[in-house]
């Protein structure tokens, strides 16, 4: 079946070591709905969690945007041991010796400077943008989270009803084995009495051992696919799990018809806020390369100590202080047509921007038509299945009847066996097959949040 090989060939090492030995003493029992498990999965699944993580990065990236626009103040230091102080020729007309140069030593041995300074932005159009896009990435990071949860959401609801659907085959299994063992001992019976051939009894028994194989190899996968909702889960697979649904429980008649009639349900996809929020940024972008073409005016100012001696001991006895406070005006004039063209560029991405959010339009409403075909489709069959299931028990039953009264054959009763057999598995896959195109179509109308 298609929903067991993929299952067993992604986790069949975990499984084997699970299940060949007994539970850890560490190892807890959880009873689950469905709702449970992905209750579960929003706190505990690697992909939820980072993306919650993501969230309280974009609150961090939002603060350190605000914090460029308040005052940054900074303060200096130094310390200067002149081992020798420079010297500097003067011309000798100062000192009465005209046409020479008289070497001069400036400064002092020591000096050090203590400063502090202050800039503020009063003006400036790309941090007005930031701030505004800091804040549209925060929804973002918003949007990715619920994207997040409504993928584990899916996954873990497929993989809960994979469960249930093994469960079930299982116990047609059972039901196909008791009735089948039965059969075997009167065929047994019945050839030590001489009623009928050796070779009924082979026949029959070849057909039990292979239902009894299949079903163990069910029971194996069933492993595999319990195993394989707790890694959705993001639950240690150590632990043990218990459903507390059952397949009675789910609701398969959806209104679907309730669905179509709504021609906006697109908005509910996140697929499409997604769309819509990185047109938001993609136009604050542009906003950016548009502002470039602004001034920019920055307020500063700077206080600082210098101290200065011969003597170590009085470096500090004596400050020659300074301050001044001013303002900064960055005029743009001409960069050589660079602003002009990253603007263009920026617009031709919002375009395209525009062109991506209305293809995902149409790209969500064939979805959507997609899932309701095979939603639809999937009913049908389930329904046909079960009443093929329903045929093949009858026709079973009548080719018993006619074989115990000596007008039908064995090869009857095995045919009917082999027929029961498949409409058993085509009803099982149908009915896996129809939960999953429910989960798909609730999916594709964004009604899963």
């Amino acid at each position: 079946m298609k929903y067991l090989l993929y299952t067993a060939t992604l986790i069949c090492s975990i499984a084997v070591k699970s299940y060949a030995q007994e539970a850890p003493p560490n190892a807890q029992t959880f009873n689950f709905s469905v709702q449970d498990c992905v209750n579960y999965a929003y706190e505990h699944q690697n992909a939820v969690v980072n993306a919650g993580l993501d969230i309280k990065s974009a609150e961090y990236k939002v603060k350190e945007t605000t914090g460029i626009g308040l005052p940054q103040i900074s303060g200096t230091a130094s310390f200067q041991d002149y081992l020798k102080i420079p010297t500097t020729l003067l011309p000798g007309e100062f000192f009465g010796a005209p046409g020479t140069f008289i070497p001069v030593k400036f400064g002092v041995k020591y000096q050090s400077n203590l400063g502090v300074s202050l800039n503020q932005i009063l003006f400036n159009g790309s941090y007005l943008v930031g701030l505004k896009a800091s804040k549209t990435y925060r929804e973002l990071s918003q949007r990715n989270y619920t994207r997040s949860k409504i993928a584990a959401n899916v996954a873990v609801t497929k993989a809960y009803y994979q469960v249930l659907v093994s469960n079930e085959q299982i116990k047609l299994y059972d039901a196909n084995i008791a009735q089948l063992k039965q059969q075997v001992d009167q065929t047994v019976a019945q050839n030590k009495q001489g009623f009928v051939e050796k070779i009924d009894v082979d026949r029959i028994t070849v057909q039990y051992n292979n239902l009894v194989t299949s079903r163990e190899n069910i029971v194996r996968s069933l492993a595999l696919n319990y195993e394989m909702l707790k890694f959705q889960m993001g639950m240690p697979i150590e632990n043990s799990l218990v459903l507390t649904d059952k397949l009675s429980d789910i609701n398969l008649d959806n209104n679907v018809a309730e669905m179509t009639t709504d021609t906006s349900f697109y908005h509910n996809r996140i697929e499409y806020a997604l769309q819509e929020t990185q047109k938001k940024l993609n136009e604050l972008d542009l906003s950016n390369k548009k502002s470039s073409y602004l001034p920019t005016l920055n307020a500063n100012g700077s206080y600082a100590a210098s101290y200065q001696d011969n003597n170590f001991n009085k470096l500090y006895s004596q400050v020659f202080p300074s301050s001044y406070i001013g303002l900064t005006l960055n005029v743009p004039i001409f960069s050589g047509g660079q602003r002009l063209n990253q603007v263009r560029q920026a617009k031709i991405v919002v375009q395209q921007s525009s062109n991506n959010l209305n293809n995902l339009k149409n790209s969500i409403n064939l979805e959507a038509k997609v899932a309701t075909v095979s939603y639809i489709n999937g009913l049908q069959t389930l329904n046909n299945q079960k009443r093929n299931q329903e045929l093949a028990q009858e026709v079973l039953r009548v080719s018993k009847i006619k074989y115990q009264q000596g007008v039908g054959s064995s090869i009857e009763v095995t045919q009917a066996q082999t027929s029961l057999e498949d409409a058993d598995n085509k009803y099982i896959q149908g009915l896996y097959d129809a939960l999953v195109s429910k989960v798909d179509l609730d999916n594709a109308y964004g009604r899963i949040k």
